[in-house]
């Protein structure tokens, strides 16, 4: 353990760019808790689905959208902020492996733009950081609108990057482990999420203004950790740093 990090990390940025093994690597690495906020979106996701409500009807008719919104609002989501251990329980649950299916991965960004569902979930997003933070530990929170708007003053605010060939590989290579032969075409499919969450009218997915951008294209995820937590530690966010004789990682 490279010291223990106090205050907030914010990890932000598309599929594809190492979000998620990066956030939990460095909440693993510095003692902090760790919450993936794309999961909480996937489980409501899963509610609706399981409601048998379609998605489109959304666009088309108002009294489907508040359908959709009671649904995704009624569905009782638990995460859990060890990095060891990140479970999502779904009305009790576990529906870790199901939300990273082929039918939620397809379906989540319509239900997630939908401006009710976000602000609700930010709502909850805040209260288990905040619950983090009076417990006094740090907590590395990756998302898509982390810095920009669920905690905009955040410490330490990174927005993970790569190149479109790296991130649809990763993605295929992610689909192929996890057994899951009717995943779409990973390069369309990340495009088509790329255009509906950067086009959502609520927290549209971009940098924030004082974000550190990282391109992971050609790093592997020990340099991408030991480039997050230099930032940390120019930031005085680890505690114990240089007391426990870890050297800076910067060459």
């Amino acid at each position: 353990m490279d010291g223990t990090l106090r205050g907030v990390v914010a990890v932000d940025g598309p599929s594809g760019t190492g979000k998620s093994t990066t956030a939990r690597g460095l909440a693993m690495r510095l003692d902090a808790r760790y919450l993936d906020t794309g999961a909480m979106y996937r489980a409501v996701t899963l509610a609706v689905l399981r409601s048998g409500l379609p998605l489109d009807v959304a666009a088309t008719s108002a009294d489907g959208h508040d359908d959709i919104v009671a649904v995704a609002l009624g569905a009782s989501v638990s995460v859990s902020t060890d990095p060891a251990e990140p479970r999502v329980r779904l009305d009790g649950e576990d529906v870790d492996a199901e939300i990273r299916g082929t039918e939620v991965t397809g379906a989540v960004s319509a239900v997630s733009a939908l401006t009710a569902v976000r602000r609700h979930l930010v709502a909850e997003q805040r209260r288990i950081v905040a619950e983090a933070l009076q417990d006094g530990a740090g907590i590395v929170v990756e998302g898509r609108d982390i810095g920009t708007v669920v905690l905009p003053e955040a410490g330490l605010k990174v927005f993970l990057t790569a190149s479109a060939l790296v991130r649809a590989g990763r993605r295929t290579a992610e689909d192929t482990a996890a057994g899951r032969a009717d995943a779409p075409d990973a390069g369309t499919d990340l495009a088509r999420r790329d255009e509906l969450d950067s086009s959502r009218a609520t927290s549209p997915l971009q940098p924030a203004e004082d974000a550190v951008e990282v391109d992971t294209s050609t790093l592997d995820i020990e340099g991408v950790l030991d480039r997050l937590q230099d930032l940390a530690v120019d930031r005085d966010m680890i505690v114990g740093f240089a007391d426990a004789g870890v050297g800076s990682h910067k060459g």
